[in-house]
């Protein structure tokens, strides 16, 4: 049975911890403006992710709420000051590849490569234990089952990669709402990014474009229902360009893109105020441990992997 679909009632405070997470990178290195800006221009654009990392920070610490940074190692070399003091502040940092390249790019060598660069990296700037990874632009599906018993492998407790719905940019509409396992050799876990059910269909409810875009409204009803309805925690992302109005615009991006990419910035800083404030917030590691008990098997994934 689903929540009635109440955008605008109070109510109290759902007892349930939920996944906050941010996946650091750059305005420039977004799935948007990825035939745009080419990675050999990265270098030679004007970084703002500290700035903004910066502001989230500050958000977090007025909040009292810890969270889960997923970045990117091209960010953890160049801003190695700012993966120690997301540390030093009590946050999980956490793998999202090296680059921004989307997993269904790779073969199951390269894919390795990249994410043993990014976590090198971030574990010497960071000081601590890589044990979470988020795939860039939600890339692992049917595609690429061989992806989770590459991060098995290399020791990785769990993952957050997976959208269980479909999507013009990503999506595996037939994955599990909520935490699995893909392997039946390993204790890898799966996260998948926040659905709510809405008419009998799935919907994004987990964050980033959706939330800037969408009524605040929405995400209140959302994460209410997957808590009170489902009982289970919501995995919530957002990106540092979203607290970021003032960033440059790319002209000659295609209009979806730029609407994407652009629309909310101004609301998005309060908006995230207002969800920090009216929900209980962890880390991701601490989703993954606390799921574990509930994590259901998902065949599919089982049976591709060993083939």
């Amino acid at each position: 049975m689903n929540a009635p679909l109440d955008f605008t009632s109070a109510g109290a405070q759902p007892a349930i911890v939920n996944g906050l997470s941010v996946d650091v990178e750059d305005w420039f290195q977004v799935g948007a403006f990825e035939n745009v800006i080419a990675r050999g221009e990265w270098d030679g654009i004007s970084t703002r992710v500290e700035d903004n990392v910066s502001r989230i920070l500050d958000l977090f610490a007025e909040a009292d709420v810890r969270a889960t940074f997923f970045t990117l190692g091209w960010v953890a070399r160049r801003h190695p000051k700012l993966i120690r003091r997301i540390a030093e502040a009590g946050h999980e940092v956490a793998s999202h590849g090296y680059d921004h390249a989307r997993v269904f790019t790779f073969d199951r060598k390269n894919f390795a490569q990249d994410i043993r660069k990014a976590r090198e990296i971030i574990e010497d700037c960071s000081g601590e234990a890589v044990t979470g990874y988020r795939a860039p632009s939600f890339s692992i599906d049917h595609r690429t089952p061989w992806a989770f018993a590459e991060l098995a492998e290399q020791g990785y407790a769990y993952s957050s990669s997976v959208a269980p719905v479909v999507h013009d940019h990503y999506g595996w509409p037939e994955a599990p709402r909520f935490a699995f396992r893909p392997l039946p050799w390993s204790s890898l876990i799966e996260l998948p990014v926040t659905t709510a059910m809405l008419g009998g269909r799935r919907v994004a409810a987990g964050g980033g474009g959706f939330f800037r875009v969408l009524p605040y409204g929405f995400s209140r009803w959302a994460i209410r229902q997957v808590n009170r309805i489902e009982g289970r925690p919501a995995v919530f992302y957002f990106h540092p360009w979203e607290v970021d109005p003032d960033q440059p615009r790319v002209a000659h991006a295609p209009l979806r893109s730029r609407f994407r990419h652009y629309t909310g910035l101004a609301k998005m800083a309060d908006k995230l105020g207002d969800l920090v404030r009216e929900f209980h917030w962890g880390r991701m590691d601490l989703i993954a441990h606390r799921e574990a008990a509930h994590a259901v098997e998902f065949p599919i994934v089982a049976a591709e992997a060993a083939a």
